[in-house]
């Protein structure tokens, strides 16, 4: 893992560190280039352009690790409420929630309510739950959750990490179950006995993972197969294996951050592949800010470009 890299993650933890940043006018100028503002307004405000492009949501109210009950329950009302609003405003748009938002460090039954609630409401409307992956300690839990959860409702899938070792076996349980499977690299600090410290290795096993994701009986399966990367060569490699393969392009859907590559996103959609932007909010962004930093240490160019204007 790269120094910068390094840094950012042990940045990302720091409660110091938060609370100065979250202070300073120029990193909250940074910022809005990454998110739209702290509101589920403001999210929902991106769609008109993006869909312009034929590009949808997704939508995070950013926070974890809920330590307070009646914190959790407020989260998965904000989520309810997100699904309407969906609905009200006919906007092409899906949730992502992370289960520490839920109560998953309080009570694991909780948490487990509220993802059947808010999978049943998705449904009923017609909607998508994603369920989002946390760090290493977490695998377990989330993937016990989505199995149960998705054993009820066919419209929830869950997020893997590249970059862990233990993702190809995790992937192959899976697949059976027909869950949704968004692939990312992962962005929390983890030791090196569990995930892949170099970014070469975790490229190679991202496309390994993809081209499973692609194969016949995933297909067969009803898997939703859907990639989050920006790297442009390992796009590249899932498209036109894809089409190798004969899959339409539909097969191969893509979820992208918010403010990053637009270009990008927009060819992809007008090459006919499915194409949301993972759009975050709320008050509780340093971490994930810090992370997706870390994610492409060079936007830290464009902090510093903030700091010498400001």
């Amino acid at each position: 893992m790269g120094l910068m890299r390094s840094l950012l993650l042990a940045g990302s933890e720091s409660r110091w560190l938060r609370t100065q940043a979250t202070r300073r006018a120029f990193v909250r100028r940074a910022v809005s280039r990454f998110m739209p503002g702290e509101s589920l307004e403001d999210a929902l405000g991106t769609a008109p352009a993006l869909k312009e492009d034929g590009i949808g949501l997704v939508l995070t109210r950013l926070g974890e690790s809920v330590s307070d009950a009646a914190e959790a329950d407020a989260v998965a009302a904000h989520y309810l409420d997100a699904l309407e609003r969906i609905r009200a405003t006919n906007v092409a748009a899906e949730i992502s929630v992370k289960p520490t938002q839920l109560g998953l460090d309080i009570e694991p039954e909780r948490c487990l309510a509220h993802l059947r609630a808010l999978a049943g409401r998705a449904a009923a409307l017609g909607n998508f739950l994603w369920i989002d992956m946390e760090q290493s300690r977490y695998v377990d839990a989330t993937l016990d959750l989505t199995r149960r959860v998705r054993a009820e409702h066919a419209n929830v899938g869950v997020c893997v990490q590249a970059y862990l070792f233990r993702t190809a076996p995790d992937v192959e349980r899976l697949l059976p179950t027909g869950a949704g499977i968004r692939l990312v690299k992962g962005a929390y600090r983890e030791p090196p006995e569990i995930a892949f410290p170099r970014k070469r290795d975790v490229d190679a096993n991202y496309l390994a993972l993809a081209y499973r994701l692609l194969a016949d009986d995933a297909r067969k399966a009803g898997v939703r197969a859907v990639f989050g990367t920006h790297d442009p060569r390992i796009l590249r490699a899932i498209v036109d294996h894809a089409a190798a393969i004969g899959r339409p392009a539909r097969a191969a859907e893509f979820h992208l951050l918010y403010g990053i590559q637009r270009a990008q996103q927009q060819r992809l959609a007008r090459a006919g592949h499915t194409v949301r932007v993972l759009v975050s909010y709320g008050s509780y962004w340093f971490p994930w800010y810090m992370r997706r930093l870390a994610e492409r240490p060079a936007n830290v160019l464009f902090v510093a470009r903030s700091l010498v204007r400001s």
